[in-house]
């Protein structure tokens, strides 16, 4: 599979890599020996980038990567690990003493000294220009808790602030077919600071996938069905803030510029990943079987025309409601 520089940590990551929200409890209940299976399966297929958080599954999805690398030593892979939300979102509780806590809890968790890279998990808003803040990421890479740090981002002007600051190694940002607005600066931004982005939620939460209708249901613990609306957690995160139903006749449009003999979630991260300045893509999996299409999406090649149907479902579905041009 194809390797590409993670920004400022300078590390090697495939373009297809693996988000584990999934391997938590937040997707409904995952079998631990399916969690192990699903990233023996993503490595076998070329993976070498895990994107994890610490409140995954309160640090099951952490734990379950810390045992597949301790029982597979020498993979290469890179682990990046997310802080932040293990206490009520405010700016104050941004601070050394409790980064250290979580920085120890997630070591742990993952069974190593240092880890690869630490991104703030979706913070207020006032933290991504908090200069102390940065200063603590700092301390704790010259401690050597963490080799790189970034963040993690709900809005394209937080990105952008934090590609200020020197240190900011990696941004990640929610980036699909239906979630189009980060290209308009942040890729841009980030190209010219030598800052990664890795695209996250890249098949909004399945409807990318073309395997949703309107009688499908979720289980009660997926916040598939619990925070539509934003009820839980910023609504970005599930289905891409878009309307449920709206979102499934963008994608019939969608499928229609699907190449032959690729599928509708693999083109849709194939497209993702050939825009300029992306780093890695981080589909998630629920089964061995999601792993290995994910990961074959490296593969598959779109073009222009495939890239302006894209455009076109975001105008005529989208853009209006989530992102005017003026």
């Amino acid at each position: 599979m194809e390797q590409r520089i993670l920004g400022k940590t300078g590390r090697s990551v495939s373009v297809v890599g693996l988000g584990t929200w999934q391997l938590g409890a937040d997707w409904g209940n995952v079998d631990p020996a399916q969690a192990q299976a699903i990233l023996a399966a993503s490595v076998e297929a070329g993976v070498t980038f895990f994107d994890t958080a610490d409140v995954y599954g309160d640090g099951k999805s952490e734990q379950a990567i810390g045992k597949f690398l301790k029982d597979n030593p020498g993979l290469g892979v890179t682990v990046a690990t997310k802080m932040g939300r293990r206490l009520e979102q405010r700016p104050e509780n941004y601070t050394l003493a409790n980064f250290r806590q979580w920085v120890d809890r997630s070591r742990k968790n993952l069974g190593t000294d240092t880890l690869d890279l630490v991104q703030l998990h979706c913070p207020p808003t006032p933290v991504y220009s908090n200069n102390e803040v940065y200063d603590a990421l700092d301390t704790l890479v010259a401690e050597g808790a963490i080799r790189n740090y970034g963040v993690s981002v709900e809005r394209s002007d937080e990105a952008l602030e934090a590609i200020r600051h020197e240190g900011t190694a990696s941004v990640q940002i929610i980036l699909n077919a239906f979630r189009l607005k980060p290209l308009d600066e942040v890729l841009p931004a980030a190209k010219a600071a030598g800052v990664g982005i890795i695209a996250r939620v890249p098949l909004a939460s399945g409807l990318l996938s073309g395997k949703y209708s309107k009688e499908t249901t979720f289980a009660e613990n997926d916040h598939r069905n619990y925070n539509r609306k934003g009820e839980a957690f910023d609504v970005g995160e599930t289905f891409s803030g878009v309307d449920y139903e709206l979102g499934l006749k963008a994608v019939k449009e969608f499928e229609q510029l699907v190449p032959e003999g690729a599928t509708t979630a693999q083109a849709a991260i194939a497209w993702i990943s050939a825009q300029d300045g992306v780093s890695t893509v981080i589909p998630g999996a629920r089964n061995v079987e999601q792993a290995q299409s994910n990961a074959a999406a490296a593969a598959v090649s779109v073009g222009q025309e495939f890239d302006e149907g894209v455009r076109w479902i975001y105008d005529h579905y989208f853009r209006e409601a989530i992102h005017p041009r003026w």
